[in-house]
């Protein structure tokens, strides 16, 4: 299982998020690293931890459209593997992130229109580039597409596995950061079971390496963290004895 540290981007900087408040969002406060530069706190998850892949929620993309490719290209450019959420609306912008250095782009749920163009997206830049972000609030999904009548994350889930893709983050902002446990792992079984096939990760609410090792225990293709990475709750000790898990990835 990959262990995937979030750098969640605001103004230009790394922000530690808070159960979704996004108007409440301050730069990290962090034990491994006293800046909150993106490339001195990807470095810091790096030379601490020994994580290469990073999940970068571009808020500056998802809220205003402003996408921050110069960010991106000095990670890529660093050899950081980049899982993006750029809030993408369409294939242009999907391309446009990619060629900015993603490895993978993320098409959530908050900002992708319709099914049928997530079908299309696939298709067009191919399966193994595309990630699709299952987001929810509470359990309830922050919206649902144009083109699909059931508000049911399971229904989503499993519209969005039959589209084509393969990879997908399932994840509840209002547990980030709050150290309340991960609440979505009953979902991610049910979609486990409905796609055997598929590559699943989640995050929100990772209080511990304890917390990882359940997760690792599902199966499951990865975990997003961050809080507790920065407040020392999960060390690099902790990380590089749990059973099952790679910093890495493929």
């Amino acid at each position: 299982m990959l262990i995937i540290p979030v750098l969640d981007l605001l103004d230009g900087v790394v922000v530690r998020g808070v159960a979704g408040q996004r108007e409440s969002y301050r730069p990290v406060e962090s034990v491994i690293v006293p800046s909150a530069d993106p490339l001195d706190v990807a470095f810091a998850f790096r030379d601490t931890f020994g994580l290469n892949t990073l999940y970068v929620a571009d808020l500056d993309a998802i809220l205003r459209g402003e996408p921050s490719y110069e960010i991106y290209r000095t990670l890529a450019a660093e050899g950081f593997r980049l899982l993006i959420d750029s809030g993408l609306r369409s294939a242009a912008d999907a391309e446009a992130s990619l060629a900015a250095g993603a490895t993978q782009v993320i098409a959530g749920l908050e900002t992708w229109p319709l099914l049928s163009s997530l079908e299309m997206l696939v298709r067009s830049v191919g399966a193994d580039r595309v990630v699709f972000s299952l987001d929810l609030n509470a359990g309830v999904p922050v919206r649902t597409f144009f083109d699909l009548l059931s508000p049911e994350p399971l229904d989503i889930g499993a519209a969005v596995l039959e589209a084509g893709v393969r990879d997908m983050i399932v994840l509840d902002l209002a547990a980030v950061g709050v150290g309340q446990g991960v609440s979505t792992l009953p979902l991610c079984r049910e979609l486990a079971d409905f796609a055997p096939r598929s590559n699943l990760i989640t995050g929100g609410g990772v209080r511990s390496s304890a917390d990882i090792q359940v997760i690792a225990a599902q199966n499951l293709h990865g975990v997003l963290i961050a809080s507790a990475l920065h407040t020392g709750a999960v060390t690099a000790d902790e990380l590089a004895n749990l059973d099952g898990t790679d910093g890495y990835g493929a």
